[in-house]
């Protein structure tokens, strides 16, 4: 055999290598692998379903087609269980595709028979619920409603007088007085499916929070570990326009409530999920770090020591001359004698140390004229 067949048996192609890496990173985290097998991505989901991603991301927020999420951390995907179980339902894909059918005031009108003015005031107070918005290009806002409960709603025989008759006094009095439930209903609803969405205390507590004004958030979680740690789990908000544009502001007042009693509920609500978030974990903190004494210059040290040193010798000092009035008093001195004699002795040692340090710190000064003054004048 040759050597380059030789090679060739023992050497893998690169596809092979490829495979062989593929299969290794595969085996490392199979169930990484499992997950991405049994899951799609809501994009991938919505075109095996047949239906426009608007379409799409309507039934999940209304529950026609449940979301898991995802194990990367990425966004949630779609079991491709849950796949097969939507294509299995009778009228597929066309029930589907009218179960979340979205409609503008003309045509919900028109599917009520109804004129597109008491349509309008069927949403202002709160018959009809709408279940998403956008901002046209004046940024005035469109709100859209579920054909399949406008229909509901008009085929209901206690509507029946809603819809032929004239509006009642109680709430032609509600109009006149600036009612509108069209953006309070629409948060109702969209909370419903933030909290539908998760089962971790912290994100459901920030589904609630994200309703609500800062400054309402802090009165009620005044821990800022708290706040930061519940912000991690913030739902994503829809864009409408740049960030601080006037469209973006005007879809921030609608996200935001603004009823008294709506704030008060929602209030409530956050406190009570705040206390279950609490029992089920602990919003991490800091750890204290220990606080170390201040370094201690080397000139402190020094000083310290010196100041020891002349502690210590003046206890041995001390020592010594209580030991010399001791033998003088034994050579027939009087105490008082031998103590002066002692002190004296003791100051002109003193003296001396003195004289010699301040001999090497100090320099020689200059003689010269002193020398010439002591010999013109003995």
């Amino acid at each position: 055999m040759s050597g380059n067949t030789i090679t060739q048996s023992v050497t893998p192609s690169a596809n092979t290598a490829a495979a062989l890496l593929n299969a290794t990173a595969v085996g490392a985290n199979p169930a990484v692998a499992t997950s991405a097998r049994q899951t799609l991505a809501q994009s991938r989901a919505a075109r095996e379903l047949g239906l426009k991603r608007g379409e799409f991301d309507l039934a999940v927020r209304l529950g026609r087609i449940r979301t898991v999420p995802d194990e990367g951390g990425g966004g949630r995907r779609v079991a491709r269980a849950e796949i097969d179980r939507v294509m299995s339902e009778d009228g597929f894909p066309d029930g589907l595709k009218e179960r979340v059918k979205a409609v503008g005031t003309s045509e919900g009108a028109a599917l009520m028979d109804v004129t597109a003015a008491r349509f309008t005031r069927f949403a202002r107070l709160g018959f009809v619920v709408p279940v998403k918005f956008y901002l046209n290009r004046y940024r005035a806002v469109v709100w859209l409603y579920l054909a399949e409960e406008l229909r509901q709603f008009a085929e209901a025989e206690e509507n029946a007088p809603l819809l032929n008759g004239r509006t009642p006094e109680g709430l032609r009095d509600q109009l006149d007085a600036g009612l509108d439930l069209r953006a309070r209903n629409w948060r109702g609803r969209h909370v419903g499916f933030l909290l539908r969405q998760t089962e971790d205390p912290w994100a459901r507590a920030a589904a609630v929070a994200s309703l609500l004004d800062p400054a309402q958030v802090a009165e009620i979680v005044a821990d800022p570990y708290e706040r930061a740690y519940m912000s991690r789990f913030d739902p994503e908000r829809t864009t409408h326009g740049a960030p601080d544009s006037p469209a973006a502001h005007v879809a921030a007042r609608i996200m935001t409530a603004e009823d008294p009693d709506e704030i008060s509920w929602l209030r409530s609500d956050l406190a009570n999920t705040l206390q279950e978030a609490r029992a089920h974990r602990r919003a991490p903190r800091p750890t204290p770090t220990p606080r170390t004494a201040p370094a201690v210059s080397r000139e402190r040290t020094q000083l310290i020591e010196e100041q020891r040193q002349s502690i210590e010798e003046r206890r041995h000092s001390g020592d010594a001359q209580q030991a010399s009035v001791a033998l003088w008093a034994s050579d027939g001195l009087r105490p008082r004698d031998a103590l002066r004699s002692a002190d004296g002795r003791q100051s002109t040692g003193v003296r001396q140390q003195a004289e010699a340090r301040r001999t090497i710190d100090e320099p020689e000064r200059p003689r010269r004229l002193f020398g010439w003054l002591r010999r013109r004048n003995p």
